[in-house]
């Protein structure tokens, strides 16, 4: 079956579009929801660990808590953040003791994100603490659950876009602190649970300037060099969308003026 040029402009268009990646999260958006969050007390949220265990967010509670998003089918930035959140952990651990605080890693991909896939992600990121909960969320509540931490996703094409941050939440449920990047200097993690230990004071992050909010987004942590990189997967995935959309613009530029071409070749030759 022979397709018309019509037919055959509507699919590559198609498949042009699909070559460009969706980035849809609006960092300044993004960054605004997550300082909002400070102060906010988030609701007492079901889950299941690792193990299969029911958890509740308020079981946590009595000693300060640090929460990170992840999901699981994630092949780079979220495994990275997490080995890294483990050094600064053992570092606040050794500093301040095993039971000092506890660690909750969230997975916000469901059905995906499910109370196996959040074992395994733990296994191969080597992460193995009695205080650290991998946690699968109950279906119906991600949305109104990472609302509440300030944590903002969009799905792209590979994968999700999300901001890069670990929650300081208090003894008492409420967050009184962001941690943002692939990577942090491991004291500003010790001196957050001391702060919410005791009640002290915080002292922010500083992301006066707009370098540190693309790092939030765009960059990858590079454990080899212990400094940041460009992802660039991201620009990749543009480069191949503009060129297969230039190919095809490219193509059918040519089937039209082939077909223009024959047409008039038949006109000439009619008596």
């Amino acid at each position: 079956m022979r397709c018309s040029l019509h037919e055959r402009l509507i699919a590559l268009i198609v498949l042009a579009l699909v070559a460009i990646p969706a980035v849809a999260l609006d960092g300044d958006a993004a960054m605004r929801q997550s300082r909002a969050a400070i102060g906010r007390t988030p609701a007492d949220y079901a889950f299941t660990d690792a193990h299969g265990r029911r958890v509740q967010l308020a079981d946590l509670r009595g000693r300060p808590l640090l929460v990170s998003f992840v999901y699981t089918g994630c092949g780079q930035v979220c495994p990275t953040t997490t080995r890294y959140l483990d050094k600064a952990v053992q570092e606040a651990a050794a500093t301040l003791g095993d039971d000092a605080f506890h660690v909750a890693t969230i997975g916000f991909n469901l059905p995906f994100d499910n109370v196996e896939a959040m074992r395994q992600f733990a296994k191969h990121q080597g992460i193995d603490r009695a205080q650290w909960k991998f946690l699968s969320p109950d279906a119906g509540s991600v949305e109104r659950l990472t609302a509440d931490f300030g944590f903002s996703y969009e799905a792209s094409t590979g994968g999700f876009d999300h901001v890069t941050q670990v929650s300081v939440v208090d003894g008492n449920g409420r967050i009184v602190q962001q941690l943002y990047g692939e990577s942090f200097d491991p004291k500003l993690l010790v001196s957050a649970v001391r702060n919410a230990t005791i009640g002290a004071p915080v002292v922010p992050q500083d992301l006066s300037d707009l370098v540190s909010r693309v790092r939030i987004l765009c960059t990858v942590y590079d454990p080899r060099t212990g400094t940041y990189r460009l992802d660039y997967s991201l620009f990749i995935e543009i480069f191949a969308g503009l060129t297969v959309l230039g190919a095809t613009l490219t193509y059918l530029t040519r089937e039209w003026r082939r077909q223009r071409s024959g047409s008039g070749q038949k006109a000439r030759s009619l008596p």
